[in-house]
């Protein structure tokens, strides 16, 4: 027997439990398929201050949270540092809501945050069903799910299950390694802080990092996937920089590894996001940060765009949407990301972080989201630092396929 269901959500992610919300908020009937959210999330756990505005009105106040007052860059290799001030003071006024939130960033467990998500909507009056899909079909009736015990038919789908997403396998094509990067490293339990740690590396090219979460350290590093190095010698390189950096002693480490959508401007370019009642959001969709491998905002967007589709009954609208929004942006990242991990061998951006308040600011307001990468050049420009402004110039210059609303 095939059971009916009006609008299926496949996973309990930030996604698709935001997906979940918006649509049962509007009084839809929403059914979300995940057998193991809420859970811990290899990854920083970084929220922005733009992240958390799209969210305020479904997040409790007392979200646990560790708020970061500083990021430090690290160059190991010239010992040498430099810090960007973050405000926790500072005041972003939200769009939604005349509210306030008062910080550029904070670091939550993803096991909690995701909860809280998954726990906002399910109060709105989404239905979770904890059961694994093993298969997803199109039939003439609309897409189909398949679990262990039973089908179900449902008018409308969004995948929000991830970089190896069974929606995305199963109606468009999976991504290939190229379009991949590995995260990997450590929970560090029982020590925290309040400032991230970043240092750029160009070989491969990545960074490792340190976030502090309210009761443990998430350290890690991350590389794409098809440079040539395995996810454990990734792991003994982050855990050579947790002894180096001293920032974790006495701590008991957690190993972690987990795939990151990095997607190239080539492949943005023929990004399948969307068929007849389908669509994928969130990780699933490939909407990460190709530098920084971000993605809670571009998933809690992306979803709540889904959400806005499958009432209309009309996936197209939201591809067009996606593709006119969010991916210029990726594929201007995705551009500057070789000369954005090169100043990690010139050590330019710490030069210019030690010396420059007007590059700080810059950083501070990328970190928090504020910042878009287009018109980044030209802000940079405006520092003085020209030097760091030519290098991003020169990238943008590189001849290279791009498609629509991708143009400098």
């Amino acid at each position: 027997m095939i059971a009916p269901i009006d609008i299926a959500i496949i996973g309990a992610g930030p996604a698709g439990a935001w997906a979940a919300y918006t649509l049962a908020r509007r009084g839809a009937r929403v059914t979300i398929f995940d057998a193991s959210h809420p859970r811990e999330k290899p990854c920083g756990g970084g929220v922005t201050g733009r992240a958390l505005a799209l969210v305020a009105d479904a997040l409790a106040e007392t979200l646990p949270a560790s708020t970061i007052r500083r990021a430090r860059f690290l160059d190991s290799a010239a010992g040498r540092s430099a810090v960007v001030p973050l405000s926790p003071d500072r005041q972003i006024r939200l769009k939604a809501d005349p509210t306030l939130c008062e910080t550029d960033l904070v670091v939550a467990s993803r096991a909690v945050f995701d909860a809280a998500l998954l726990e906002s909507a399910c109060q709105a009056g989404a239905t979770l069903v904890s059961k694994r899909i093993t298969d997803v079909t199109l039939e003439p009736s609309g897409p189909q799910l398949h679990t262990a015990d039973g089908s179900y038919r449902t008018r409308f789908l969004i995948g929000a299950d991830g970089a190896n997403s069974l929606v995305r396998r199963r109606l468009a094509r999976a991504f290939g390694r190229d379009d991949l990067s590995i995260a990997t490293g450590y929970f560090a339990r029982g020590v925290t802080s309040d400032e991230i740690l970043i240092e750029l590396m160009s070989d491969p090219p990545g960074y490792i990092w340190s976030f502090p979460r309210p009761t443990h350290l998430a350290v890690g590093i991350c590389a794409p996937a098809d440079a040539g190095v395995t996810a454990a010698a990734l792991r003994d390189r982050a855990a050579a920089w947790i002894r180096a950096t001293r920032i974790a002693d006495g701590a008991c480490l957690e190993p972690y590894s987990w795939p990151i959508p990095s997607v190239s401007v080539q492949s943005l370019r023929r990004l399948e996001l969307a068929g007849p009642s389908w669509c994928v959001a969130g990780d699933a969709a490939g909407l990460v940060d190709p530098i920084t491998r971000e993605g809670i905002y571009f998933a809690l967007l992306s979803g709540q765009w889904a959400a806005d589709a499958a009432i209309a009954g009309d996936a197209s609208q939201y591809a067009s949407r996606v593709r006119s929004e969010i991916i210029p942006e990726l594929a201007r990242a995705a551009r500057l990301k070789a000369s954005f991990f090169h100043l990690a061998s010139t050590g330019l951006l710490i030069q210019a972080l030690q010396h420059s308040p007007a590059v700080n600011e810059v950083m501070a307001d990328l970190i928090a989201g504020r910042q878009t990468y287009i018109g980044l050049k030209w802000r940079l420009l405006r520092t003085l630092e020209w030097r760091l402004a030519w290098q991003a110039l020169m990238i943008e210059r590189r001849p290279g396929p791009i498609g629509p609303g991708m143009s400098s």
